[in-house]
């Protein structure tokens, strides 16, 4: 009988960060980013680089993803959860909240702030 939760995977991971930054309904990029995670089963920890990885992806779905509040919060909720893997149950808001904070140290950029303040999110 295992006494610790099963792994965290990339796929979990940006399933969930996709599910956060869902604000209405789901935009056309952040479904892609779904997409293109949806069967990666490897646990988080054991990515050498996330950042990287979540990085290209984004890249090839818009090259001016850092522009896009969903898509550069999407990429802060994975990153923050490749760190804070028990915050993967956290309330949304929170989830958010706090991703906002350990990326952009609080001063997320203008199209981050933006998205924020329209979800309705004080960092």
């Amino acid at each position: 009988m295992p006494t610790e939760p099963p792994p965290l995977t990339v796929a979990r991971a940006v399933h969930r960060a996709v599910e956060v930054c869902e604000i209405g309904e789901l935009d056309e990029p952040l479904e892609e980013l779904l997409l293109r995670f949806e069967d990666d089963d490897e646990p988080i920890h054991a990515v050498e680089n996330i950042e990287l990885r979540i990085d290209e992806s984004l890249g090839a779905i818009d090259p001016d993803w850092e522009q896009s509040g969903s898509l550069s919060m999407a990429r802060s909720v994975v990153v923050y959860l490749a760190y804070r893997r028990d915050e993967i149950d956290a309330d949304a808001e929170e989830l958010l909240r706090l991703a906002a904070r350990a990326e952009f140290a609080g001063h997320p950029p203008p199209p981050v702030a933006q998205w924020l303040q329209l979800a309705g999110i004080a960092v």
